[in-house]
């Protein structure tokens, strides 16, 4: 299990990540109120502005302050570094 850093210490699976989007659409701030309502949001922004939405394949939604291109960046080196090191 290779765990990404989604800011201020959090933590998420990135093997459980499904996407990883904006929060500014109408859909995605749709979603994001379904799953508060439904209490499937994991608030991981520590106060400050959501920048990210990651959605889980466990239908969590969990909200990073940070953007969503340092997440992503982030997890293909995870990936990456999993890559090499299942080659060994």
């Amino acid at each position: 299990m290779t765990l990404l850093n989604i800011g201020f210490g959090n933590m998420v699976s990135s093997e459980r990540i499904v996407s990883i989007v904006s929060p500014e659409a109408a859909p995605v701030k749709r979603l994001v109120q379904d799953a508060r309502d439904a209490g499937m949001v994991i608030d991981a922004s520590c106060g400050k502005k959501t920048l990210s939405v990651i959605i889980c394949d466990s239908r969590h939604v969990v909200l990073s302050s940070l953007p969503t291109e340092i997440i992503a960046s982030r997890m293909e080196n995870a990936l990456s570094q999993n890559s090499d090191i299942s080659d060994i």
